[in-house]
């Protein structure tokens, strides 16, 4: 079953008012001056990884795709824009019928990139690509930046599976697009069951404090649990007394018992405790999971733990401390008028504090060094390289308005496994430096492309 295609609450009837009001504004003021046809390209990158990070993540691809197809001006929305004076009559008339029916080159979801890299690139008319401005930010900025937090995590956790658990510490719909996304970094399962059923994520869970302070003793929660979920499932043992609790716990479920959880203390010597008794009382194969306010370090500090899983909620759904990526949509060429045939030219913003951009319609390759590991970013205009024709980074994802490259969200988590596999080994310390790899550009001349 696509999940994907079932039109689900959480998916919105329209994106098109996930927009700033410039944009429309721009629309109004290019048509008015004939120069809203213009065949023009506009670029997503950033400037710079956040603080420390070696390396970024694309995510959110399928869900800009999704976005893209949605972005429909209907009666409600026009009414809305009228009745607000937000743009004239012209204008939305002109967006009654919009349909994008440009193209849409970028990173494969899951695939790393640095800064510069042109991880998507929009190309049409100006007018239908400035409308998408914000709506493809907003997606891949926040998506972006928790499939890089995921990453690191699930690196730091070597084998061990990760359960996204983060719903309750964000948005209710950020929360399923933060599942997608920790999905896409490595993380194995999720609490959220709006995320299992939109995107066909696994989803685990079993219970709370509360459910063992319903009850008259602990004894009797873990029993209520075990006669309703069975042997296997997992008791949360620190609502009281640890080891008391694993004593209980395994008095009630015995030796079969899944898995415990551990949500507070000295995590690493609790684990290590709980450890040694679950083996002393014969549950030599029941797992320890542990949970509290994880992040990236704090898991690969539990490396040496006997830990089984680990549960990630708050740090995970805030980026780990970088909630965007600082992503912008650029122009960077234009045609010199509303003719098909015209040339691009490249056009940039000037300006300092380090927001230049670099003009141009750009290419994107990875080159290798001698062992088949990454070595640079490599970033263009004009002809590619023949020594990197193989080795380029984007693929067609919409062509001629239709959307050509939709895949299994599994697909995506291997890529981003393989792609992270290729950098440097240096790509998943956790201490900060410089992106892992240097991005290189190579200017030619832009052409008519």
């Amino acid at each position: 079953m696509n999940t994907a295609d079932l039109g689900l609450p959480v998916d919105v009837p329209s994106t098109a008012l996930f927009t700033d009001q410039y944009e429309l504004t721009m629309l109004q003021a290019a048509l008015k001056a004939g120069t809203a046809e213009r065949r023009s390209v506009f670029e997503v990158f950033t400037r710079r990884l956040p603080d420390g990070r070696r390396y970024g993540v694309v995510a959110g691809t399928g869900r800009v795709l999704d976005a893209v197809e949605n972005f429909r001006f209907d009666a409600g929305v026009l009414g809305f824009l009228r009745e607000r004076g937000i743009v004239d009559e012209p204008t939305l008339e002109w967006l009654a019928s919009y349909r994008f029916s440009g193209d849409i080159w970028g990173y494969p979801e899951g695939e790393v990139y640095f800064p510069g890299s042109p991880v998507m690139r929009v190309e049409g008319s100006f007018a239908e690509c400035v409308l998408l401005e914000t709506v493809i930010l907003s997606i891949l900025n926040h998506d972006s930046a928790i499939a890089a937090a995921a990453s690191r995590m699930s690196s730091a956790a070597g084998d061990r599976p990760l359960i996204e658990m983060g719903a309750r510490r964000t948005h209710e719909l950020s929360a399923v697009a933060a599942s997608r996304a920790a999905y896409v970094g490595g993380f194995a399962s999720t609490s959220d069951l709006a995320a299992g059923f939109r995107y066909n994520i696994p989803t685990v869970g079993t219970s709370a404090h509360a459910f063992t302070l319903l009850h008259d003793s602990e004894r009797d929660a873990f029993q209520a649990q075990v006669n309703s979920l069975g042997r296997n499932t997992t008791l949360l043992v620190d609502t009281y007394d640890v080891a008391s609790a694993v004593r209980t716990a395994v008095e009630v479920a015995g030796p079969e018992l899944g898995a415990v959880r551990i949500d507070s203390g000295d995590l690493l010597l609790v684990a290590h405790r709980v450890r040694q008794q679950l083996d002393e009382l014969g549950a030599r194969d029941t797992k320890i999971i542990v949970t509290s306010d994880l992040d990236e370090y704090a898991i690969a500090s539990l490396a040496a733990a006997p830990v089984d899983a680990y549960g990630v909620g708050t740090q995970l759904v805030t980026g780990s401390g970088h909630p965007t990526c600082s992503m912008v949509y650029k122009l960077v060429a234009r045609a010199e008028s509303a003719d098909p045939k015209a040339p691009l030219v490249p056009v940039a913003k000037k300006s300092s504090g380090g927001k230049t951009s670099i003009g141009g319609r750009k290419w994107a390759a990875r080159r290798l060094d001698e062992d088949g590991i990454a070595a640079a970013e490599v970033v263009g205009t004009g002809a590619v390289p023949a020594e990197l024709a193989d080795r380029q980074l984007l693929v067609e994802l919409v062509k001629g308005g239709d959307v050509v490259a939709r895949e299994p969200l599994d697909a995506v988590r291997d890529r981003h496994t393989a792609a992270r596999d290729g950098l440097p080994l240096s790509a998943t310390q956790l201490s900060r430096g410089e992106p892992v790899l240097p991005t290189e550009y190579v200017h030619g001349r832009s052409g008519s492309q």
